[in-house]
Parts: C-alpha cells; sequence; structure tokens
C-alpha cells in the first residue's frame, strides 16, 4: 500500500490581484497544502526569491495590473527551472494559455472560477511530480559525487605509487652520488689536483655542501610526498582540537615567521569541536601550509585562521579557512596550485608538493581543500573535514590498484543504471 504524501513539505505561492480570491484559495486549501500568496507579479516573484528553497509550486492569474501571468511564469522558468508552474485563465485568455504550454512556461493550466476537487488534484499532482524531480536531482548529484571520488581515488592512489616507485629509485641513485661526495674530500687530497682553481679546499667544500643540501632536499620532498598520500589504514584514533593544533604548528614556526615578521591570527573559536583523525599527518597539514604561506608571502604580511562547525544537517564536521594579505595569485595559477611543479613565491627550489601533500592528506581524512585569490587581495585556503572520517580498507598493494582500475567502467554502467 502506498504511503501517504506530505503535501505540504512544499509550499505553494498563488498570486493574484483580487483579494477575495486569495482569501477563498487560502480558506479553500490551506489546511492540506502550505500556502504563500501575493496580490501581483512582481511581489509574487520577490517571495519566490525569497522562500526559493521552499516552493514546489506556483500558480498565478493572468490578468493582473501591471506584469501578467505569463511574464511571472517566464521569470520562474528562468530562475528556478524546477517549480511547477500553474497559470489560471478566463475563458477569454485560452489561447494566451496554449501558447504558455507550447512554449514551455507552465505545467498547465487552469480555468476561473475554479472546480475546487479538479484544482486540488492539480495542486496534489504538480507537488508530485516536484518532489519527484528533487528526488531525481538528488540521486543524480549523489551518483555523480560517488564517480567523482572514484576518480579522485584512483588518480591518488596511482599518485602515490608513482611517488613510491620515484623515491625508491631515485634514492638509490642520490645514495650512490652522496657516497662519491663523502669520498671525494679525502681522494683530492691523496691526489692534489694540479688545477690551480681545484686546489682551493673553500671551493670543494662549498660545493660538497651545496651537493648534500639538494640531495637532501630532493628526499625529504619524495618522503613528504610518499608520506602525505599513504593513507591512515583506516586509522582515526586521535582526538584533535583543531584550535590547539594551529597554536602548536605556529610554535613550531616561531622562529620562520619572526625572521619574515608575519603575524599568524588563531581566531578559531575555543568551543570548536574535535574531530577524530590522524594526529600527526593533521599536524603534518599546518605545518606544510604555513610553510607554504611563508614561501610566498611578502615580510610583514598577515594569516588569519578561523573555524566553525558545519551546520547540522548534513555530515558533522568543521569548516576551517586559513586566508593571508598577499599579493595574492591570477587565476592560472590558481587553476594548478595543487600540482606538484606548480612554483610558488621568489624562490624556484619552492614547489607545490608541499601543496600537493596537503591535498593527500585532507582527502585521506574524507575532507575537501580548495584555494580562492585574487591578484592584490591575498589568497584563502578552505578547508571540510569531517568529526569522524570513515574507516575504509586502504589498498594493499599495485594489484589491487590494478583490478580497482579495471572494475571502474563496470562500477560506472552500475552507477548510471542504478
Amino acid at each position: 500500500m502506498e504511503a501517504p504524501r506530505d503535501y505540504q513539505k512544499f509550499a505553494i505561492l498563488y498570486v493574484d490581484d483580487e483579494e477575495k480570491s486569495l482569501k477563498n484559495f487560502v480558506r479553500g486549501f490551506g489546511d492540506d497544502f502550505r500556502i504563500l500568496t501575493a496580490p501581483n507579479a512582481k511581489e509574487g516573484f520577490a517571495l519566490l526569491e525569497k522562500h526559493k528553497d521552499e516552493i514546489g509550486l506556483l500558480m498565478t492569474d493572468q490578468r493582473m495590473p501591471g506584469e501578467n501571468g505569463v511574464w511571472l511564469l517566464e521569470q520562474a522558468r528562468r530562475s528556478y527551472p524546477g517549480i511547477i508552474r500553474v497559470l489560471a485563465t478566463a475563458y477569454s485568455d485560452y489561447e494566451v494559455a496554449i501558447a504558455a504550454v507550447n512554449n514551455g512556461s507552465i505545467y498547465k493550466f487552469i480555468n476561473k472560477p475554479f472546480d475546487p476537487a479538479q484544482l486540488e488534484q492539480t495542486l496534489k499532482r504538480g507537488l508530485e511530480l516536484f518532489a519527484l524531480q528533487r528526488e531525481r536531482d538528488e540521486l543524480l548529484r549523489e551518483k555523480l559525487s560517488i564517480l567523482h571520488n572514484m576518480m579522485i581515488a584512483d588518480r591518488l592512489v596511482s599518485l602515490g605509487l608513482l611517488a613510491a616507485g620515484l623515491s625508491h629509485h631515485i634514492r638509490n641513485s642520490l645514495q650512490a652520488v652522496r657516497t662519491f661526495l663523502d669520498l671525494a674530500p679525502a681522494k683530492l687530497e691523496e691526489e692534489k689536483s694540479p688545477m690551480e682553481g681545484l686546489r682551493d679546499p673553500e671551493f670543494w667544500k662549498s660545493y660538497y655542501q651545496l651537493a648534500q643540501g639538494q640531495i637532501n632536499r630532493i628526499q625529504e620532498l619524495l618522503s613528504e610526498l610518499w608520506s602525505a598520500s599513504s593513507n591512515s589504514k583506516g586509522q582515526f584514533s586521535d582526538t584533535v582540537n583543531l584550535r590547539v593544533a594551529i597554536d602548536a604548528a605556529a610554535a613550531r614556526l616561531e622562529k620562520e615567521l619572526a625572521a619574515k615578521n608575519v603575524t599568524l591570527e588563531n581566531q578559531i573559536p575555543a568551543d570548536l569541536p574535535s574531530i577524530q583523525a590522524d594526529g600527526p599527518k593533521i599536524d603534518r597539514l599546518f605545518d606544510l601550509l604555513l610553510r607554504d604561506e611563508l614561501v610566498s608571502l611578502p615580510a610583514g604580511s598577515r594569516i588569519v585562521v578561523r573555524g566553525e562547525a558545519i551546520p547540522s544537517g548534513g555530515k558533522p564536521g568543521v569548516a576551517l579557512e586559513l586566508e593571508d594579505n598577499g599579493p595574492g595569485l591570477p587565476q592560472e595559477s590558481l587553476r594548478t596550485l595543487f600540482d606538484p611543479f606548480m612554483v610558488r613565491g621568489d624562490s624556484p627550489g619552492e614547489f607545490g608538493i608541499n601543496l600537493m601533500a596537503c591535498f593527500f592528506i585532507v582527502y585521506h581524512h574524507g575532507g575537501i581543500i580548495r584555494a580562492e585569490s585574487k591578484e592584490g587581495s591575498g589568497t584563502r585556503f578552505s578547508l571540510r573535514l569531517p568529526a569522524q572520517p570513515d574507516r575504509n580498507a586502504p589498498l594493499a598493494n599495485d594489484r589491487d590498484f590494478l583490478q580497482k582500475a579495471v572494475m571502474n567502467e563496470e562500477l560506472w554502467q552500475k552507477l548510471i543504471a542504478s
């Protein structure tokens, strides 16, 4: 047996210039429907904009002072195409009603004076159609979200595998170089190079330190990417207070912040709910974000961190904003901000590895990180982290990853068809 429908879940907006008609409509249908009324098209559209998320059906009279009913329905179709539109007409406006139907402006037209029983059925069928369309749209958004997350997951897993492979092979090669550099000073002392320029020990000392520094930097970047790209294996057992975590990151970078005279204001409220997370990775996330800011910001800049609980109704969590007053970024740079080969700041040695690692960390916690920026107006990073991340099992090895990639076509078809 079909469950009874809730016809008051979405409101009906009725627009008519006759006050008596509005009162009769509310008196006749107010017990079964949630009704809003307006005396003309302009006020009707203003009411529609104000309650756009509540209204499921718009019914309007055609002949009114000022703009007529068809004008209002056209405005509604352009701005809120999902709302069901009904035109109330007299027999003299029959041709107008037919034209409105043919143009797609309305779902149905009804004649005045109304047949109460027929009008009630029209209103019920219209609200049912609106509810079905809304459910369809929500299901479609969910499916698209699932597909989007699958694509990101595959990309992240493949990048993680790439990072692991690069780390393994490059480290082996760099270890050989390091061994050579460790032996070079002693070897040069024995052989006493005949070339005058190469006898200066300070030259070789500087060269040695530079090469060692570059090797350490490459290994550090590879380690960072690999560490961030590996997920937490479903272990989110730490209770993290984000205000405390930001303060701790600022303390760790106190010297760097002071050296560049960059101020950090932690405006996260003390009562912001804690989250379950991988504590060390959250600490690393804030370290990397702040280090990236220090690279790109001029001396004397200001960073502000804000936070709030995500409103109830969705998945519980927190929203954070990290905003600076720096020079900002052009749109072409913003599009590739999380690209590991994106150069920021004046130093060509600083790459987007830090931000890419941030992307990995946030993603593995089931969150989202985005960036907004305008040249001359600073950059703002927006993060959303769930209060309780899903404990998804990690992919065990390359075979699992390849199997998952092969299955994507089947999953895609099932999602579309279901």
